[in-house]
């Protein structure tokens, strides 16, 4: 894979994308690198990317806004995020938006490696995959959820907003319905990760999504909790 993978490092600091890209470049992918939005854009257009390495602060567009438009006009790509911030929340908004790993400031180079590594074995997988898995609607409890357009409409036909997060999570619930899914199992499935020590993405993403679906998110009857075990989506699901 790496012999063919295109890369695009995008941070203010050139000092870090000239060292990111000889490293990565001496393990055999072609890396490009950016500092800004438009100079990220610029490098897209020369062609086919594979993973975008993608500093949070950047000047202009930041890079969570960076990484919800990259996931939107291009779902298969791979976004690790770097951050320098070690807030958790930045991490989970990062993830919420799309990114499918992230990697705090100051990291080791053959760290970033391992994740560069990881999220391109991700990215095919996704690949490969994504024809075929998402040719339906699904419908429960009177919702529908358009697995091509990722258009979710309630019971009267409102169109209900949600984040590449919660798409994925919810598509990820559908296609395994009354199932216990665990915290592992679901950010498996909803973007091909693995779970941090620490990581409460998915907590997150279903209180989320619970406010949307449920008629009180206290009481959910749609997305349940398994105690000690994860969560099950109830509803009797049709794919149409």
């Amino acid at each position: 894979m790496n012999d063919i993978s295109h890369i695009v490092v995008v941070d203010d600091q050139k000092e870090i994308c000239d060292v990111v890209q000889e490293y990565l470049t001496g393990e055999g992918y072609r890396v490009s690198t950016a500092n800004d939005g438009a100079g990220m854009r610029r490098a897209m257009a020369q062609g086919r990317v594979d993973l975008v390495i993608l500093d949070l602060m950047l000047p202009g567009e930041d890079g969570l806004t960076l990484a919800r438009s990259l996931r939107e006009e291009s779902p298969n790509i791979g976004i690790i995020i770097l951050t320098g911030r070690g807030e958790t929340v930045d991490r989970i908004i990062g993830l919420e938006m799309g990114a499918d790993d992230y990697l705090p400031k100051p990291f080791h180079l053959r760290e970033l490696l391992a994740r560069v590594k990881s999220v391109l074995r991700r990215v095919s997988t996704r690949s490969a995959e994504r024809p075929t898995a998402q040719r339906a609607t699904a419908r429960f409890s009177g919702w529908n959820l358009d697995l091509a357009s990722r258009e979710l409409r309630s019971p009267v036909g409102r169109e209900v907003r949600l984040t590449t997060g919660e798409f994925d999570l919810l598509a990820a619930f559908v296609n395994n319905a009354n199932q216990v899914l665990s915290r592992d199992r679901l950010l498996d499935l909803a973007r091909n990760r693995e779970a941090g020590p620490f990581d409460r993405t998915i907590d997150v993403q279903v209180g989320r999504l619970r406010r949307k679906l449920e008629d009180d998110p206290q009481r959910p009857t749609m997305i349940k909790t398994v105690r000690g075990s994860g969560y099950i989506f109830t509803p009797p699901v049709e794919m149409v």
